[in-house]
């Protein structure tokens, strides 16, 4: 079967499931597994936030979205020539990648397209067994699963009884945006409470007066798309915080909903219970943002 990816997370769980070599082509932000990154690009970013500080990004995409206009550019002509057999998309958020019907409108390759849309971590795991099966690896999508689990349970036991610490995701930094869908789970798991943040729900700006005002433990920067050195060089225009404060690597950890979120979990939990929870030893950056 050839598989075209336009979504970061599918191409995640196609490589965990041993089908890397099943994509022909991914979109610009699909990094994992790295066997995948010498495939043609399907899709690319109309607007160009490398430069682009967060309240940039921020309000070029507000304009774009009340505009009408995609945020992504579809390389219809070489969809056509990869002759994909399925297109994996999503229609959850219109600023992470195309969705399923803008595929569909543009392309006349005659392909399938399945569409990701978990919003719990018991729908990522969900949607691993789904394409799992659909890609005649059901048993490997269990494998996946099960994997996923048992890493979370891991985390749960070491940090079971442990009094929970006050936490604040960042899933923007300029306006911050309070993470939701998967994260507050993660932070759940990981023995914190989240302060702002609704499981399940989507995310939504603040302020960081509101931020404040819910006296957090910790603040965790980890805007989507960012890996934790961009993260960190946002926060230089950050207002004071009167707590600890780090950046992670988001765009790996969090953002996406696949498999990694597990070690994301182990992550915060280190973060949040150092004396109980040993580094797992991803990317994070300690902050400088406490008040005098």
């Amino acid at each position: 079967m050839r598989l075209c990816s336009l979504l970061p997370s599918a191409t995640e769980i196609v490589g965990a499931v041993g089908l890397a070599d099943s994509l022909v082509g991914r979109s610009a932000e699909c990094d994992w597994p790295p066997e995948v990154r010498p495939l043609p690009v399907v899709t690319a970013a109309r607007i160009d936030t490398s430069e682009m500080a967060s309240f940039e990004i921020d309000r070029a995409v507000r304009e774009a979205i009340a505009d009408g206009r995609s945020l992504y550019a579809l390389d219809e002509e070489l969809i056509e020539a990869l002759d994909p057999d399925l297109v994996l998309t999503q229609d959850l958020c219109a600023v992470y990648a195309v969705s399923s019907d803008e595929v569909s409108r543009l392309c006349a390759v005659d392909a399938e397209v399945v569409s990701l849309d978990p919003r719990t971590i018991p729908e990522i795991e969900r949607s691993v067994l789904e394409l799992a099966q659909r890609l005649g690896v059901p048993d490997r999508g269990a494998r996946v699963a099960a994997q996923i689990e048992e890493k979370i349970d891991r985390v749960r036991e070491l940090v079971a009884g442990l009094e929970p610490r006050r936490v604040f995701v960042a899933e923007w930094l300029d306006p911050p945006f309070a993470t939701g869908h998967w994260v507050p789970e993660m932070v759940a798991h990981a023995g914190g409470e989240e302060v702002l943040g609704r499981a399940g729900e989507a995310s939504f700006a603040t302020t960081w007066e509101a931020v404040r005002a819910r006296s957090p433990d910790l603040v965790v920067l980890a805007p989507c798309g960012f890996d934790a050195a961009r993260a960190a060089r946002e926060a230089a225009a950050l207002p004071p915080l009167p707590c600890r404060a780090v950046a992670v690597d988001a765009n790996a950890y969090f953002s996406r909903a696949a498999p990694r979120v597990a070690d994301g979990i182990a992550q915060l939990a280190f973060l949040l219970h150092p004396e109980a929870v040993p580094d797992p030893g991803l990317p994070w950056i300690e902050l400088v943002l406490a008040t005098s």
